[in-house]
């Protein structure tokens, strides 16, 4: 016999597991959606020097600049200004961003810490749950089992004699001097001893529990024919649908 704390205290395993499942879980959401951010950042900033980029096109209009040194200096001076314009704009959007990213992550860092604090909860209960389980070593099983079997077969002992005092009483055996007379009208009947209803049903129940795939008895000279079909019209007995000669305790049981 082999007794395990599993066999024992199921859910406190399965809070186990539960509680791993959810840590991995938990891991796995936040990486994937940092990972999303970050990606998510990095097409929002191209797309806004795109646009930027866009605008400044459309607002050119081809024409024929005379090429001397002042034209020069002033078309520099202007590309310059816009460059300029343009790296602040850039600069302002990821300043923006960075900002947005930095409330972003902090929220992330607060909601992790939450859920740090949640499963370290867990883990003090999971830990209080598991020093409370009880241990049961397999001698202190066996003995409250053998303990438990010892009780059952006093209690069916105490009613098998009751129920033997009961038949007696009530469900003796024909009386030897009536037997005597019926002989003398019948010479064939048989000369076998005959058993109590008790010792009847006691070979009957036995046959029912020892050999359940067969319960069937076979109908011997010591059964008393009234007492067959006592049992048989009060549905106590049942006779083989093919062989009437053999007869079975009705399995209340089941």
């Amino acid at each position: 016999m082999s007794v395990n704390q599993q066999d024992l205290d199921p859910d406190s395993t399965t809070d186990m597991e539960d509680v791993t499942n959810a840590e991995e879980e938990l891991i796995k959401e936040c990486e994937e959606m940092w990972k999303d951010m970050e990606e998510l950042s990095l097409l929002i900033m191209q797309a806004k020097c795109l646009t930027a980029e866009l605008n400044q096109w459309q607002k050119e209009s081809p024409g024929i600049i005379p090429l001397n040194e002042e034209v020069l200096v002033t078309l520099g001076k202007e590309e310059f200004q816009k460059l300029r314009h343009d790296l602040e704009l850039v600069l302002s959007t990821m300043q923006s961003k960075n900002e947005k990213l930095k409330e972003d992550l902090e929220r992330e860092q607060q909601w992790l810490d939450e859920q740090q604090q949640i499963l370290e909860s867990l883990n003090v209960l999971h830990n209080e749950l598991k020093h409370q389980v009880v241990t049961f070593s397999e001698s202190r099983v066996f003995d409250e089992l053998k303990t438990k079997m010892h009780d059952i077969k006093e209690y069916k002992e105490k009613l098998l004699i009751t129920l033997g005092e009961f038949l007696e009483d009530h469900f003796p055996l024909p009386d030897r001097n009536v037997k005597k007379k019926k002989k003398k009208k019948n010479f064939q009947e048989s000369t076998a001893q005959l058993i109590t209803l008790h010792e009847m049903l006691e070979i009957l129940l036995n046959r029912l529990f020892d050999v359940p795939h067969d319960p069937y008895v076979k109908i011997s000279d010591s059964f008393w024919p009234p007492y067959i079909e006592l049992l048989l019209r009060n549905g106590i007995a049942l006779r083989h649908p093919e062989d009437p000669t053999r007869i079975r305790l009705e399995a209340f049981h089941q």
